[in-house]
């Protein structure tokens, strides 16, 4: 096994989705976590909050939010569903990742851990990453800022052996006595009797050496991902422009991402629910094409809606709702490259409907109508293997004509820019005596593909009165 612990030090700050800077978090009047420019100013973790004004009058203070913090935690652990299904929570701001069994999916543990950092910066989180074949060696790993990747028992071994006692976040009485031995470090630690040590430190520091070397058991409790998906971002500070909500909107669709991958779904349709403090909430409908499980592709068809969308009053809190999922079919790599992540017909029609509106782009979906004129309709819900039988086959034409355009003949063959050459026997269609007195009716035609000297190929048909043009093929 291979664990990967995710320490995130700037949660209590973080998980304030929209703030200025610099700014701080702080409890019972002590300065808990700062920004780069507090920091950068002289304030640090540990701090009064007095002290901390003095070094930067324009610091904005927030008080810390366990319950924030918490959602935060469970919010990254759907995110982390797209690296691996094995996820546990280690409050109050940590992750564990089982990643072994995804190593050759990814290219190796270091891919994912490139990867982790790069997503987690995408999304605005600080965070320490280490792997270690024990959860508790990696956490602790972790919590010092060392960067491990220890693959190996021998590795394991001289990265714990190296880590200061501090790192195991042991009451401060157990560090002290343990520094009264003068011992520093965990292999100076690890290297003295084990029933002495149990005498002096009690039986939780020994075991929980015993834990990171691997010498005992350590189970983790699974983070169990929820049937639907329901996420919502309580938002700091009022935000009164929709382009300011994309920051935001990336995290929830993050967790989405995650949370697809995990469960092994495809989704369909969701809504971004706009909770405003002044008046009635507001939803943001995103739906799909074609299922996807696309983050790149999700967020930007956010962005093209938020880039039109009008807020009725000021926003407080996000919700984004998983409507509509389906199950991931099994499928194989393509032998050639298709079109790239985000991109082909089905993203391009998604962003044309979020900028020209719900109805500017529709797709054709079959009728159960012989007649061309019937055969079919225009759907609301864009698909793009919504097309009629017929035209899938090749045999009609997309492009139809508003009305069939008469056609001059000479010596018994149809003129359309010069002679139709008749490629196909006539399609004998004889349909429509039940409606009469509608605009298509009663028709009685022979339809044919013909082609121009130009090229062209046309779609054609002949009746009591003459030929006519009815389409035209692209």
């Amino acid at each position: 096994m291979l664990w990967l612990a995710l320490s995130f030090p700037l949660l209590p700050l973080e998980a304030l989705s929209s703030r200025s800077s610099p700014s701080a978090v702080v409890g019972r009047g002590r300065v808990l976590a700062c920004d780069r420019t507090a920091a950068a100013g002289g304030v640090a973790p540990g701090q009064k909050l007095s002290t901390a004004l003095g070094l930067q009058p324009g610091l904005a203070v927030f008080e810390r939010d366990p319950g924030r913090e918490a959602r935060a935690l469970e919010t990254l652990a759907c995110w982390a569903g797209r690296y691996t299904p094995t996820v546990s929570l280690a409050p109050p701001a940590m992750l564990r990742l089982e990643i072994g069994g995804c190593r050759r999916l990814f290219g190796g543990a270091a891919a994912i851990v490139e990867a982790v950092r790069a997503d987690c910066a995408g999304q605005g989180w600080s965070v320490d990453c280490a792997a270690a074949p024990t959860p508790l060696a990696a956490a602790w790993l972790a919590r010092a800022g060392r960067a491990t990747l220890a693959e190996t028992s021998d590795e394991l071994a001289a990265a714990l052996a190296d880590l200061p006692c501090a790192a195991t976040g042991w009451p401060a009485e157990v560090l002290a006595r343990i520094e009264s031995f003068g011992l520093r470090r965990l292999g100076e630690l690890r290297a003295r009797p084990a029933a002495g040590l149990r005498r002096r430190l009690g039986d939780g520091p020994v075991d929980d050496l015993l834990r990171a070397w691997g010498d005992l058991p350590d189970p983790q409790r699974a983070f169990v991902f929820p049937e639907r998906f329901a996420e919502r971002i309580e938002l700091p500070s009022r935000v009164e422009h929709a382009e300011a909500l994309v920051f935001v909107g990336q995290r929830l669709l993050a967790a989405l991402a995650g949370w697809l991958a995990a469960r092994q779904l495809l989704l369909r349709a969701a809504t971004l629910r706009l909770s405003h403090d002044d008046a009635p909430d507001s939803e943001l409908a995103l739906r799909f094409t074609e299922p996807s499980a696309d983050e790149t592709r999700f967020v930007r068809l956010l962005r093209e809606h938020l880039a039109r969308l009008q807020l009725a009053a000021p926003v407080e809190a996000l919700t984004l709702v998983a409507d509509d999922s389906v199950a991931r079919p099994g499928d194989s790599r393509p032998l050639f490259a298709g079109a790239a992540a985000g991109e082909g017909a089905a993203a391009c029609l998604e962003r044309l409907r979020a900028r020209l509106g719900e109805t500017a782009v529709q797709t054709l979906a079959a009728a159960a109508d012989h007649r061309p004129e019937g055969a079919s309709r225009l759907r609301d819900e864009a698909a793009v293997d919504a097309l009629p039988a017929a035209a899938q086959a090749g045999r009609r034409p997309l492009w139809l004509l508003p009305a069939p355009q008469a056609l001059a003949e000479r010596s018994g063959q149809p003129q359309w820019h010069g002679p139709l050459q008749l490629l196909t026997r006539g399609e004998r269609i004889e349909s429509g005596w039940w409606d009469s007195g509608e605009a298509a009716g009663d028709v009685r035609r022979d339809y044919f593909i013909g082609r121009n000297p130009q090229g062209q190929w046309a779609w054609v048909f002949r009746d009591a009165q003459g030929w006519f043009l009815h389409g035209v093929f692209g």
